[in-house]
């Protein structure tokens, strides 16, 4: 078996790793919900070679999530549902109906329009899916009734929390303005501390959960993205924190011989650095 550049050679990679006796035991023990997890964090990891601007690691992972997309069609395929050419087949269907401006007669004089025609598109195409379930004797929706129910489970929870917001106030289910924000803010902040006055951890846990979500609901108010937002703020920390640990080396010391007060001390000179002139 050797490399290539031709997509079929994955497949037959693939099929290789599966199969009974003489494939990969590892290989073989995984099913769709085992490998939900490694499809995540290769996501992530593509996100994260476009955030540091390296294309050779992009590569690399886009490789390792495409892998992942032959796992799952594999598998489906050994179950007898679809093939990875049934997938390609969906994917260029939907991109070829979604873009009739570019494929078709339709016209699109900007971004605006062409996203337009894109959801119309894509709300037909879930009136369809639904129609076929129903043909099949099976429920409309696979994921719960509910308005909310389509937001995926699995999304980050900071996401989750954006989209689920941002589904009820399509139909009217919204602060108006940034102002009451801060208000349930600092409701929910006080709910919180009794919480932790009672000590009761289930409570602890759920109003911590209801002062993240207040956030977040502010954050969209104000257009201001909460993941990335957290992300800034972890590699601020991360920056200062090395700014403590060199800081300390170049005296001959480590974190760990040092105090929390030396430390805080570091840290508060660190903030007046030049952001990103700490490694």
């Amino acid at each position: 078996m050797k490399p290539s550049k031709n997509i079929s050679r994955l497949l037959e990679i693939m099929a290789a790793l599966r199969t009974p006796e003489t494939g990969c035991p590892w290989d073989i023990e995984q099913d769709f919900a085992s490998i939900v997890p490694y499809t995540i964090e290769e996501a992530y990891e593509v996100a994260d070679a476009i955030e540091r601007n390296n294309l050779d690691d992009l590569r690399d992972e886009l490789g390792d999530l495409l892998l992942q997309v032959v796992f799952h069609a594999q598998m489906a395929s050994e179950a007898g549902q679809f093939s990875f050419g049934d997938v390609v087949e969906a994917i260029t269907t939907k991109m070829i109906r979604r873009h009739p401006h570019v494929f078709g007669d339709a016209r699109a004089a900007d971004g605006g329009m062409a996203k337009g025609q894109w959801e119309r598109i894509k709300a037909e195409e879930k009136a369809e899916k639904r129609a076929r379930r129903v043909g099949r004797g099976l429920p409309a929706e696979d994921h719960g009734a509910g308005y909310l129910d389509s937001v995926p489970v699995n999304m980050p929870a900071l996401t989750r929390a954006i989209k689920l917001q941002q589904k009820a106030a399509k139909v009217g289910f919204d602060w108006a303005e940034a102002e009451p924000i801060l208000a349930k803010i600092e409701e929910e902040i006080g709910e919180f501390r009794q919480a932790l006055r009672e000590n009761d951890a289930a409570a602890k846990a759920d109003e911590f959960g209801d002062v993240l979500f207040s956030l977040v609901n502010l954050g969209r108010h104000l257009d201001v993205d909460p993941e990335k937002a957290l992300q800034g703020t972890n590699a601020k920390f991360k920056t200062r924190f090395h700014a403590i640990e060199d800081a300390l080396q170049a005296d001959g010391r480590t974190l760990n011989d040092s105090s929390l007060e030396e430390m805080e001390a570091l840290w508060q000179k660190a903030k007046t650095l030049p952001s990103g002139s700490a490694t």
